[in-house]
């Protein structure tokens, strides 16, 4: 996909200096020559308590790869994107980004990095040009560098009007660009994105796919949840499904349709989690609506 010109261009400018399911194994895409590792983790396991979350994962992605990182509610994504942001200890195994252990590479590796989490807090006191300045200022920039590329974004996603405004009376579609932006203000080489369209309107979404793709092209890696699973399905070069802190598939959505005979990622998703009782548990839940006993 190509971004339309006029967002190209604006980018551009203000890019300027300014003066317990087995492991399924499918096989993974044979990388380029010139491709590179820029994240790897090696047997990464994590517990809380008794609770064992990950149980061993083995996952690297290249540069300029989307991979879409999907399964059930608990399966361990959250936990492993944490660990990766730095946000959890305690875990075995090796996190590599950008070549470096993160146990021992300090934080410096987290201004390569832009995330978008599930739910946020935003400060709703501050306005968006405080929020995103503030933002860009932790990641190094200069004040007068983030606001000249906050307003030149804030006016690509449509609020230009509400820069100088207090974010308490934003839509969830407002905060959610708010949050986007902060995520890509500092041109981050890695992109963590949990449920990133939530809130958008359509012209927006179509937005934000056609600019993932631009950014995967400019060779950044785009770490991609959501259990959208048609969206998953047309942006991801890859798909990593988790379930019960195990990788049980890995490889291009064709990989996968091919081996599970299948026509859709949710069809596929279903299939290898073991998940086949939607009819019917929907028809429960609609006899509970209307007071119907369940036996009857």
């Amino acid at each position: 996909m190509n971004l339309q010109p006029e967002l190209q261009t604006a980018l551009d400018q203000a890019q300027q200096p300014s003066i317990q399911p087995a492991p399924l194994h499918v096989p993974q895409p044979t990388p380029k020559p010139s491709a590179q590792t820029v994240l790897a983790l090696k047997n990464l396991k994590m517990s809380f308590g008794a609770k064992e979350v990950l149980r061993g994962v083995d996952l690297e992605a290249g540069r300029g790869e989307i991979i879409g990182y999907i399964g059930p509610n608990g399966a361990g994504k959250s936990t492993t994107v944490k660990i990766m942001l730095g946000l959890i200890e305690g875990y075995s195994g090796t996190v590599e980004i950008l070549g470096e252990d993160i146990r021992t590479s300090g934080v410096s590796y987290k201004r390569h990095i832009g995330y978008v989490p599930e739910t946020a807090d935003l400060y709703d006191n501050l306005t968006p040009r405080e929020y995103l300045t503030f933002v860009g200022e932790l990641y190094g920039m200069s004040f007068e560098d983030a606001d000249r590329k906050a307003e030149a974004l804030v006016t690509l996603f449509g609020i230009k009007d509400v820069y100088h405004s207090r974010m308490t009376s934003f839509s969830k579609g407002m905060r959610q660009k708010v949050l986007l932006i902060a995520s890509i203000l500092h041109d981050p080489d890695i992109l963590f994105l949990d449920e990133p369209l939530s809130g958008l309107d359509a012209n927006s979404v179509m937005v934000v796919k056609e600019l993932l793709e631009a950014l995967a092209k400019a060779g950044k890696t785009i770490f991609y949840s959501s259990h959208i699973m048609d969206v998953v399905e047309k942006i991801s070069h890859r798909i990593v499904l988790l379930d019960g802190g195990h990788i049980v598939a890995n490889g291009t959505f064709e990989d996968l349709k091919d081996l599970n005979h299948e026509g859709s990622l949710e069809a596929i998703f279903n299939q290898l989690t073991g998940f086949d009782t939607q009819s019917e548990t929907a028809r429960q839940i609609l006899q509970v609506i209307r007071g119907v006993n369940r036996d009857e």
